[in-house]
């Protein structure tokens, strides 16, 4: 079974960037198409962007393109979402797991809180 342990998340202000971690285990990362998500207040969990097992493909929701990128390094079992021009709309509780079109998704992790506030 799977594992994920999120990090990088906190306070930025409008227009700032993060780079969001998760360290994975328990499983071949380089075989599985890996996703961000977040779910923000009273709303629910919304897929993010994802990435194939080979890092060739990748998908962004409409609401994140041009401004969020996925990336991962197999060696070092890690998935990682560089955000930038960040709005307030991207606070959230961001999760890493298996992407639930690809047989996803399993126990959930912790998350890391993004709150973009001035």
């Amino acid at each position: 079974q799977g594992q994920f342990v999120e990090s990088g998340g906190g306070l930025v202000q409008p227009g700032g960037s993060l780079r969001l971690s998760c360290t994975t285990s328990g499983f071949i990362l380089r075989a599985y198409i890996m996703a961000w998500y977040r779910q923000a207040p009273g709303k629910e969990r919304e897929l993010v962007a994802d990435i194939s097992g080979s890092s060739r493909t990748n998908y962004y929701g409409d609401p994140v393109k041009g401004r969020f990128t996925i990336s991962k390094d197999n060696a070092k079992n890690t998935v990682y979402l560089q955000m930038n021009s960040l709005r307030r709309e991207d606070t959230a509780v961001y999760y890493c797991n298996v992407a639930h079109h690809a047989g996803g998704p399993l126990a959930w992790g912790q998350g890391t809180q993004v709150t973009v506030s001035s």
